[in-house]
């Protein structure tokens, strides 16, 4: 049995098959999983987990190089976006247009799904 860390299995295995620059999507509850993208399901209710709460578990384990997010994020959710930012100074940000972003997100390695509820709240993280 693991001491701690994130316990999930589906999650330890893709953190530990994921490689350098390789992608993956942190999406709200509603966000389109694209098909064939393996989807990792941990939404439990409305709003929990968020995505900053998956986002700082992988961050104590794992090499975050970029975070992708909508440039909508800004405007939209101001204080996610700010949240991020002060949480994670150590991290690179790329914002790009939404419809971009949901462009990017086939290519991730897999989509895990929150119950997130903030607007624009999707990220995308490249593996550093």
């Amino acid at each position: 049995m693991k001491k701690g860390g994130i316990l999930h299995p589906q999650l330890n295995r893709l953190l530990a098959e994921t490689g350098h620059t390789d992608l993956i999507t942190i999406c709200d509850r509603g966000f389109p999983v694209p098909m064939g993208v393996e989807r990792i399901e941990l939404a439990l209710v409305p709003g929990l987990p968020t995505v900053v709460d998956v986002l700082k578990a992988l961050d104590g384990e794992f090499i975050i190089d970029t975070i992708i997010l909508a440039e909508e994020m800004a405007a939209a959710s101001p204080e996610r976006f700010r949240l991020l930012q002060e949480q994670f100074p150590h991290v690179h940000f790329k914002p790009v247009p939404h419809l971009e972003f949901k462009q990017i997100s086939p290519d991730s390695r897999a989509v895990i799904r929150t119950g997130d509820e903030t607007a624009y709240a999707n990220i995308i993280v490249v593996s550093g």
